[in-house]
């Protein structure tokens, strides 16, 4: 008995492409801040806030990757230990319609240590952000999609 495999639908032709970003917290308790930098204009979501990191690289972990991608955007040295996963959010091509036809996942990790000071490396600017002003940050006009659904995890770091 012969069986023939279907063929995997459209968005399910690759795997999806892993993300990573920080939530770099500085201080602790009503002092606690988070670093967003806003994208470049000339790139997808760009001028919108967004946690730092960046496409995860063949061969490599999560946590290296993001260690990687901290070094180029920010300038600052991260040890892959220290980083904690807090969340995810996933972009699901198909139910959202997208062209690319490739799912997106991306990982949020909690980052309290590093060596630097983080300086917008790709031009980009910065900002330390407390838990009121990410919620105002948190909505479409400033942020990308996948970068809000991961705000609720990041305003609990900060008691907000």
């Amino acid at each position: 008995m012969s069986a023939t495999l279907a063929s995997p639908l459209p968005h399910q032709a690759s795997a999806p492409l892993l993300v990573v970003a920080a939530a770099l917290v500085a201080g602790e308790g009503s002092e606690a801040r988070l670093l967003l930098q806003q994208r470049p204009l000339g790139k997808h979501h760009g001028g919108l806030w967004e946690f730092p990191g960046g496409k995860v690289e063949p061969g490599e972990t999560p946590a290296a990757a993001l260690a990687r991608e901290l070094a180029e955007e920010l300038g600052i040295a991260v040890d892959p230990a220290d980083l904690a996963p807090l969340t995810f959010a996933v972009h699901e091509a198909a139910v959202t319609g997208a062209t690319s036809g490739r799912d997106l996942v991306l990982l949020l990790y909690r980052c309290a240590a590093w060596r630097g000071t983080p300086v917008a490396e790709e031009g980009a600017a910065l900002q330390w952000v407390d838990g009121a002003a990410l919620r105002s940050l948190a909505i479409p006009e400033t942020m990308p999609p996948l970068d809000i659904a991961l705000c609720i995890t990041a305003q609990n770091l900060l008691g907000a």
